[in-house]
């Protein structure tokens, strides 16, 4: 899949992978429409690349709909990446009783639910592209975590989430293949995100330092040149790959 002259969503390119993300593309002669909830970011960001950016809550139907019609307005949609997502921490059962109901629910509608509405969405409009040599129309490629295999404490919430990405990516890369639309999934490990950011600097460097190699936290750069390989590579279908640097999460 081509990305120069194509046209690209990228939810959550307002900052972290999604911005990398975005970056790339732009880089690389792709139309970008950055869809986030931060305005003030997403317009800096989407004039620096020369995209557009369009608010956007994943989890809304109409929110959606929008970002696929802007795309499709530009020229030819072919990409979607989903980045956008939260990670709250809360246990089962705490100090304060049990996990708050609405935070896991919320979770579960942004992460997962969020991340399917934009698939459905994307595909929809992607099936009825002309198809490239290769025979596609489109590709798909979302955002899990090593979390969906190895949640540590506090993340049920967040790693069900996760794990709900993993166990659709098969199952849509089948659904979709007469269309010949990619489904793909990225687990990312320990990165710089602005989440990340906020932790005091010796819990990053001791994040880091678990990785086993490199022994660094990821970059946005390490996650948009798994992009760029998954767009280019039309073998790459229905499959996660994690990217970690072989690290396994510790129970905290």
């Amino acid at each position: 899949m081509q990305i120069q002259d194509r046209v690209f969503i990228v939810t959550g390119g307002a900052s972290g992978l999604g911005e990398g993300t975005a970056r790339m593309l732009a880089a690389n002669g792709g139309k970008v429409v950055i869809a986030d909830m931060n305005a003030e970011r997403g317009e800096v960001v989407a004039r620096e690349i020369g995209g557009v950016y369009l608010r956007c809550d994943v989890s809304s139907e109409a929110d959606g709909q929008a970002v696929v019609k802007k795309a499709t307005s530009l020229g030819k949609l072919v990409g979607l990446v989903n980045c956008a997502g939260i990670a709250p921490a809360e246990k089962t059962v705490g100090k304060n009783g049990p996990h708050n109901l609405a935070t896991y629910t919320k979770t579960i509608m942004v992460n997962l639910v969020g991340t399917f509405n934009m698939i459905r969405l994307a595909s929809d409009a992607m099936s009825k592209n002309e198809p490239e040599t290769t025979g596609e129309r489109g590709v798909l490629i979302s955002t899990a975590s090593v979390a969906a295999y190895d949640g540590q404490i506090g993340q049920a919430a967040y790693s069900a989430s996760k794990g709900g990405v993993v166990g659709m990516t098969l199952p849509i890369a089948r659904d979709l293949a007469r269309s010949g639309i990619r489904n793909m999934t990225i687990a990312p490990g320990i990165f710089g995100t602005p989440m990340l950011f906020t932790m005091p600097q010796e819990v990053q460097d001791a994040l880091a330092a678990s990785v086993p190699f490199p022994s660094r936290l990821g970059k946005p750069e390490d996650y948009a040149k798994l992009v760029k390989s998954i767009l280019e590579n039309d073998m790459l279908n229905g499959e996660v790959i994690r990217l970690d640097g072989a690290i396994r999460m510790a129970p905290k």
